[in-house]
């Protein structure tokens, strides 16, 4: 994963870009009506149920479009949270708070409904070894908060990006001549580019993950598309020698009988891809 320093730059690039988006030139709602030296108070109120999640962003935000504003926390997050909770109240400057209000509350809804969807697959995994992991299906210009909304959830994190890790899909190795050269091509890579990256690759079939432990310096064999049945022999035939990660089409239904198959991993695109914004609001009063 890339490091804490890489990931503060990633925030901070979604804050500004989010308020370069929003404000532009200027609030003209807010400065055509509200003096600027008028001051208020809001809530920002739930009305819905889940894991709230975005707290500290929102915390981020607000100290990004003006340092003099207060924020009082009253629930943090990964906390579950019910219609009628009061998350935080903010104070200060009537146009400040009026200037973050869309970038907090769509930031927010979409951490907070992917913190939920997490929590829900954490739950269905207990008492199995199995992990739940996020994927790169994130929205453009919103991966940081995706993935840490996942993590806040209870799930863990896969790669940020394509630079932090050797993913060799079937499209590589079919590119690459096969997944042999792949593999050998990727370490013939690293070496040269004194990188220390962690190595997964990808199989289709059992066939495949034969072929795949014939060489060293694997990481982890995505295990993807597979039945139960398959699942179950390829976790047997892998044993020890690297780690398991099971994927595609997984759903509430079926992720605790592939956890039961023994895999370590089990990664879904859906926590991030498919969910819906948590109901949020931020009231004057």
């Amino acid at each position: 994963m890339i490091s804490e320093a890489q990931f503060q730059t990633e925030l901070n690039i979604i804050i500004q870009n989010g308020i370069r988006e929003d404000i532009g030139p200027g609030d003209y709602s807010s400065l055509s009506c509200i003096p600027d030296t008028a001051q208020g108070r809001a809530k920002l109120l739930v009305k819905d149920t889940g894991i709230i999640a975005g707290v500290a962003f929102a915390q981020m935000i607000f100290e990004n479009v003006d340092p003099t504003l207060e924020v009082e926390v009253f629930i943090q997050d990964g906390t579950p949270v019910k219609h009628g909770d009061i998350v935080f109240h903010v104070s200060g400057s009537s146009q400040s708070i009026l200037k973050a209000e869309r970038l907090v509350l769509n930031s927010m809804q979409r951490m907070s409904a992917i913190a939920t969807k997490t929590n829900s697959y954490v739950k269905l995994l207990e008492g199995t070894k199995t992990k739940i992991l996020d994927t790169r299906k994130t929205t453009p210009g919103f991966r940081a908060c995706e993935k840490w909304a996942v993590k806040i959830g209870g799930g863990e994190n896969h790669r940020f990006a394509l630079y932090d890790m050797i993913m060799l899909k079937d499209n590589h190795n079919d590119f690459a001549g096969g997944i042999t050269h792949a593999i050998n091509k990727a370490k013939a890579f690293l070496k040269h580019h004194n990188l220390d990256l962690k190595i997964v690759v990808e199989a289709r079939n059992l066939a495949e993950i034969e072929e795949i432990l014939q060489n060293d310096g694997v990481y982890r064999i995505l295990i993807d598309n597979f039945n139960f049945e398959d699942t179950e022999k390829a976790v047997v035939l892998i044993g020890d020698r690297c780690l398991t990660e099971s994927s595609g089409n997984i759903n509430e239904k079926t992720i605790r009988q592939y956890a039961e198959c023994g895999v370590d991993y089990i990664s879904s695109g859906a926590l991030t891809h498919s969910v819906y914004n948590m109901d949020l609001s931020l009231k004057a009063f």
